[in-house]
């Protein structure tokens, strides 16, 4: 495996993007991308692993993720990707389903990609801020090893208070990358746990930018879905 420049997004003030067929394209066009620093809530390492066998090399399990990677969402959870689809620089529309709330649209940047790894930068107003890296590799005894992992925070008060409600926030959050890995895992045909470590590393929370709700994807989803409807009638 090699790294250089072309693994990387070229650097960017907004998000450009085109409509894609079928999405809600909201809450991404002319956003700024959003690191663990400019979120809310507390910092946490989040690490979900599942664990697919010798018989699948970490870069064949990479290539299928790419090209597949909505088809191991969880239902109701939907991305739309170009037709390059998961490539430095690339957009994904996240259209979100939020038990009793009208769908979330939001999205993500491909901030990098190689052979065996692929990593997430989210917008202002995205339930959390910071990196989200997609990897696979082999460990000591040759297992190909799938893996998520997330240094994020809430982005603003309001997601930091869903994250609170059992139903909601970070149970549901969690629970679409531990369901995210048993489908890939399923589709090499292994039907495996998969092994969670969630770490707080800052338990404080960042008042500074509380103003950050101004953007939140959810509330502007919410108040925008009556005009969508108009529109379809």
């Amino acid at each position: 495996m090699t790294r250089d420049d072309s693994n990387w997004a070229k650097p960017v003030k907004t998000l450009e993007l085109s409509d894609r067929d079928g999405a809600i394209n909201a809450n991404v066009r002319g956003r700024r991308l959003n690191a663990a620093n400019g979120g809310f809530g507390r910092l946490s390492q989040k690490t979900f692993s599942v664990r697919i066998g010798r018989e699948v090399t970490p870069q064949t399990v990479i290539t299928t993720w790419k090209a597949r990677f909505g088809d191991f969402w969880p239902k109701g959870q939907r991305m739309f990707l170009p037709a390059t689809g998961i490539a430095p620089g690339e957009v994904g529309v996240i259209n979100a389903s939020i038990p009793g709330a009208p769908t979330m649209a939001t999205g993500v940047l491909v901030i990098y990609a190689d052979d065996v790894s692929f990593s997430f930068m989210s917008p202002e107003g995205h339930p959390f801020a910071g990196p989200l890296t997609f990897s696979a590799q082999s460990d000591e005894s040759g297992i190909t090893v799938a893996q998520v992992q997330e240094l994020t925070r809430a982005s603003d008060p309001f997601w930091e208070l869903a994250m609170m409600v059992p139903v909601l926030g970070e149970r549901m959050q969690n629970d679409i990358w531990r369901a995210t890995l048993r489908n890939l895992a399923k589709h090499f045909g292994v039907d495996a746990t998969v092994e969670s470590k969630i770490v707080v590393v800052d338990s404080r929370r960042q008042w500074r930018n509380a103003k950050n709700i101004w953007q939140n994807a959810a509330i502007r989803s919410g108040l925008s879905a009556p005009l969508r409807l108009i529109r379809r009638s």
